[in-house]
C-alpha cells in the first residue's frame, strides 16, 4: 500500500488511474485520502497537469501536487507490448479501473471496457468523458472552459453582471470530478451485493447540464413552460456583495424570521408589507436587494457581522483564497494538513468530510513522475519497463 494509505472507508481497495489534469485525478485523489491506493499510470512525458503552475521542482505544480497527493507514479509506455503487459497485470490486482481518455483512444490501446472486463470481470471500469458516448459529440475535445460555455454559466453570469464571464474556478471539471467519485463508489456498492462488475460513464457536458438546471430549469420544467429556464434570485443585478461604510459584507436575509428580524432592529425608512412575505419578496427580489444594499452603506462591516450575529442571519466578511490558510473555523477543524515531502513540507487543504470509524486524511506527498514504476511492478511480480524516449502520449 502507498505510505500515505490508512483506516479510511476505501481502504483496501485498488484503483488503477490513468486520468490526468483536473477532472478524474481530482476524484481519484479523494479515494486516495480515504485510504485507497491509487495507482498513477503516467506515459512518458507525464500527466500535463505536472507543468501547469508553479512547483518546488520541474514536474511537480501546484495542481498536480494538490490532486495527484498520496499515489503511486507507474510509467508505462502503453504502445509498447511490455508496457501493454504490465497495465493488464495491474488490472487484474485492481477494483477500479478509471481513465478521461476518449473512447476511440481507449479502444485503440486495448483497453476498452469489454477488455479490461476480460482480465478482471468484478472490476468497476469508470470512463471520465467530455461527452457521453451516445450522442454525436462523443468525440469532440472538452475543457472546462468549454463545458461552462456550453452548459449556460457564461449565459448566466451575462445575465448577473451584464458580461458573459466563466466562473473563477475550474467548476465544471471539479463538479465532474465529485460525480465520478459518486459514480465509481455507488457501482463498488453494488458490487458489495452482488459480485458483479460494470461500467460507468460520467461526461462533463451532461453533468454540467444537470448541475446548472438544479435551479435554472424552474418553469422550463413544466409542460407547457410556466417561465424561462432561470432562477430569478441567482441573476439579480443587485445580488452581489454589499458594500459597507468601510469594505463589503455577504449577507442574505431571505426567509420570514431572518426578515422580520432584521426590519424590527434595523427599521429602514423603506420598509412596507409589500415586502413583507417571502413569497412576496421572491418576486421583486432584485428591488429588495437594491433597497437593502442602501441600507448596508450606513454601518461598518464590524457592526454589520455583529447584529446579524446576534440575529442570527447568515452573513461572512468577503475572504480571498488565500485568506483561508489562517481561517479560525478551517485552523479549528483541522482542515490543513502538513506532509514532508522531498522538496520542503506542503500543507494541504485536506478531509472536508468526517468520519466518526474511518476517517481520511491526506494519503501523502504527490510522487515524482514513475518514482514507483519498480516497486509497483515488482509487487506484480513483473519486470521493471524502463520509461520509453519517444515522447508519445497515451
Amino acid at each position: 500500500m502507498a505510505s500515505g494509505a490508512g483506516a479510511g472507508p476505501l481502504t483496501g481497495l485498488r484503483v488503477v488511474d490513468l486520468t490526468a489534469m483536473v477532472m478524474g485525478p481530482y476524484c481519484t485523489q479523494i479515494m486516495a485520502d480515504m485510504g485507497a491506493d491509487v495507482i498513477k499510470v503516467e506515459p512518458p512525458q507525464g500527466d500535463n497537469t505536472r507543468y501547469i503552475s508553479v512547483g518546488p521542482a520541474p514536474g511537480m505544480s501546484g495542481v498536480f501536487v494538490n490532486v495527484n497527493r498520496g499515489k503511486r507514479s507507474v510509467v508505462l509506455d502503453l504502445h509498447t507490448d511490455a508496457g501493454t503487459q504490465a497495465l493488464c497485470a495491474l488490472i487484474e490486482t485492481a477494483d477500479v479501473f478509471i481513465h478521461s481518455m476518449r473512447a476511440k483512444a481507449i479502444a485503440k490501446l486495448g483497453f476498452a471496457y469489454d477488455d479490461v472486463a476480460a482480465i478482471n470481470p468484478a472490476i468497476i471500469y469508470t470512463n471520465c468523458y467530455g461527452y457521453g458516448r451516445r450522442g454525436p459529440e462523443r468525440d469532440r475535445p472538452a475543457y472546462d472552459d468549454t463545458i461552462q460555455a456550453e452548459c449556460g454559466l457564461p449565459a448566466v453570469q451575462q445575465q448577473l453582471t451584464g458580461e458573459a464571464d466563466y466562473v473563477g474556478t475550474i467548476m465544471a471539471d471539479k463538479v465532474a470530478g465529485l460525480t465520478a467519485l459518486y459514480a465509481t463508489t455507488m457501482a463498488l456498492y453494488h458490487r458489495e451485493r452482488t459480485g458483479e462488475g460494470q461500467e460507468v460513464e460520467v461526461a462533463m457536458f451532461e453533468t454540467m447540464a444537470s448541475f446548472i438546471l438544479v435551479e435554472h430549469a424552474n418553469g422550463a420544467l413544466f409542460d407547457p413552460p410556466l417561465g424561462p429556464a432561470v432562477y430569478p434570485r441567482t441573476v439579480a443585478p443587485n445580488r452581489r456583495p454589499y458594500r459597507t461604510s468601510d469594505g463589503y459584507i455577504a449577507a442574505l436575509i431571505y426567509n420570514d424570521k431572518h426578515w422580520d428580524a432584521f426590519m424590527n432592529a434595523v427599521r429602514p425608512p423603506w420598509a412596507s408589507e409589500l415586502y413583507s412575505t417571502l413569497e412576496r419578496r421572491a418576486h421583486q427580489i432584485d428591488t429588495i436587494y437594491g433597497l437593502v444594499a442602501e441600507t448596508m452603506k450606513q454601518r461598518s462591516t464590524r457592526e454589520w457581522l455583529e447584529l446579524f450575529g446576534e440575529l442570527e442571519i447568515p452573513a461572512a466578511p468577503l475572504n480571498t483564497p488565500g485568506a483561508l490558510f489562517d481561517d479560525p473555523h478551517l485552523n479549528a477543524v483541522g482542515m490543513f494538513q502538513t506532509v514532508d515531502t522531498p522538496h520542503g513540507p506542503v500543507r494541504f487543504p485536506g478531509v472536508p468530510t468526517w468520519f466518526s470509524r474511518t476517517p481520511g486524511r491526506v494519503a501523502g506527498p504527490a510522487p515524482e513522475l514513475g518514482a514507483d514504476t519498480a516497486q509497483v511492478l515488482e509487487e506484480l511480480g513483473a519486470s521493471v519497463v524502463p520509461p520509453a524516449r519517444d515522447g508519445k502520449e497515451f
